[in-house]
């Protein structure tokens, strides 16, 4: 079997409905829309989510939370993420960006504890937990803090 031989199976391709080519072919004439009315017309028929007059389901459920107009986004990484950065590495925004740790948009990063690490590297984040903070120190490596925002 070759590409040039496949096709698909028996009545598996159906042809599509050519409407409004004359009384011929069965959907000539008012193409198959019936006689008059809105869904007769072009741009005829309710927009999405309209339910004919009956109050919409989006107006009927009730609504709960609250959502913070204010909230920074928080990128989040991990010690054992960055643990595979040599010793000395300077660990900023541009390393983990290039490095393909963070992605997106954000305000601030933050360095939490989960991993384990030997290597002394320089932290410069926005934030990090005391956890990471300790692990780093341990590890003979600095932590600087940029502005808090």
């Amino acid at each position: 079997m070759k590409l040039n031989e496949l096709s698909p199976a028996k009545g598996a391709k159906k042809s599509k409905k050519r409407v409004g080519r004359g009384p011929g072919s069965g959907h000539g004439g008012t193409s198959g829309r019936g006689n008059k009315g809105a869904n007769s017309r072009t741009g005829g028929g309710a927009r999405p989510g309209y339910e004919g007059g009956q109050m919409p389901i989006h107006r009927r459920l009730p609504k709960r939370g609250f959502t913070n107009i204010f909230r920074k986004k928080t990128a989040i990484i991990n010690i054992r993420d960055i643990s595979k950065f040599e010793s000395g590495t300077v660990v900023d925004e541009a390393l983990l960006i290039k490095s393909g740790l963070i992605k997106g948009r954000r305000e601030r990063i933050k360095l939490l504890s989960k991993g384990d690490i030997q290597n002394p590297l320089t932290i410069r984040l926005n934030a990090v937990s005391a956890g990471a903070q300790e692990k780093i120190k341990n590890a003979g490596g600095k932590i600087e803090v940029l502005q808090r925002l």
